[in-house]
């Protein structure tokens, strides 16, 4: 329940695992909390908002991002999610998604790539040994790291872990391994062998960390912390009031990493919201200006470029 606790969420006691914070999806489909959109799901202001929802040349279908928090419990299975290409050939979703580490226990870390020389062979012997950390490229993960896993890149939470996910809009996942658990039923779940090995990326071997590129204007700070052809995500220091530039190509989803904010438009207040809210601005948006109490830190993720 550490996103219950963190950020104040009124729910009833239980295991939360995720949250999806933006969602187009029928297994987890966001709603509008305020507006005159109030009470309807994602799906709807995609279909009749379209462009100005989203942004300049979009074609239809689904919002193109999902947006979670994951809270690692425990150790989560290893897993591979198809690229492109792969996705294609597998009539699967790709994905390619990112993580923002909110928090972390000390000596918390991620799994995120195989180690160098690793092939197939060498995998599917540490399956059958029961020895898979041994192949998997350990990345000790601190509050703020950012982590980048393209789609072809075998991948692990371990415990500890407070992340917000940015991904394609997929639930395409092949659990390659699975420490050895079962699920609920009291079995092993399943593992997805066969898609997996058509997915990984055996020749990957970039680091999957990223190095913030700051930029200082007109006062504000703000990093970019990762920029794909599918989405890019930013981190905004607000310490006095921001008027957020108009952009037709994007929407913008805000997540208040610390500290509230006030949002105001010339008709007036939109919203105040605080810590761990997630805000949906769209594409068509003309005119906003942040308001802070004291600083306030937001996450900004957009259409890639």
């Amino acid at each position: 329940d550490r996103i219950i606790r963190t950020y104040h969420r009124d729910e009833p006691p239980g295991i939360y695992a995720e949250s999806w914070e933006v969602s187009d999806r029928p297994e987890g489909m966001s709603v509008v909390s305020n507006g005159v959109w109030a009470g309807s799901p994602l799906a709807d202001l995609v279909r009749e908002m379209g462009a100005d929802l989203v942004g300049e040349g979009f074609g239809g279908g689904k919002f193109p991002l999902l947006i979670k928090l994951i809270d690692s419990h425990q150790r989560l299975s290893v897993q591979v999610h198809p690229d492109d290409s792969t996705a294609e050939r597998l009539a699967a979703e790709p994905k390619t998604e990112a993580w923002y580490v909110l928090d972390a226990d000390p000596g918390a870390r991620v799994f995120a790539g195989l180690r160098p020389g690793v092939d197939r062979a060498e995998l599917l012997n540490a399956m059958a040994e029961k020895n898979f950390e041994g192949i998997l490229r350990s990345v000790p993960v601190n509050r703020g790291d950012v982590i980048f896993i393209p789609g072809g890149r075998v991948h692990a939470i371990d415990a500890g872990c407070l992340l917000y996910e940015v991904q394609q809009n997929s639930n395409t996942t092949y659990r390659l391994y699975d420490w050895g658990r079962v699920g609920p039923n009291g079995r092993p779940r399943e593992l997805h062998i066969r898609e997996a090995l058509e997915s990984i990326h055996f020749d990957d071997h970039d680091d999957p960390r990223m190095e913030p590129i700051l930029i200082e204007e007109d006062g504000k700070r703000s990093w970019r912390l990762l920029e794909t052809p599918y989405f890019t995500i930013e981190k905004v220091e607000v310490r006095s009031a921001w008027d957020v530039a108009e952009n037709p190509g994007s929407f913008r989803a805000l997540f208040v990493e610390e500290g509230s904010v006030t949002f105001e438009s010339p008709e007036g207040v939109i919203a105040e919201v605080s810590r761990g809210t997630s805000v949906l601005l769209p594409a068509a948006l003309k005119s906003c200006t942040i308001h802070p109490a004291g600083l306030a830190t937001l996450l900004v993720v957009s259409r890639g470029r």
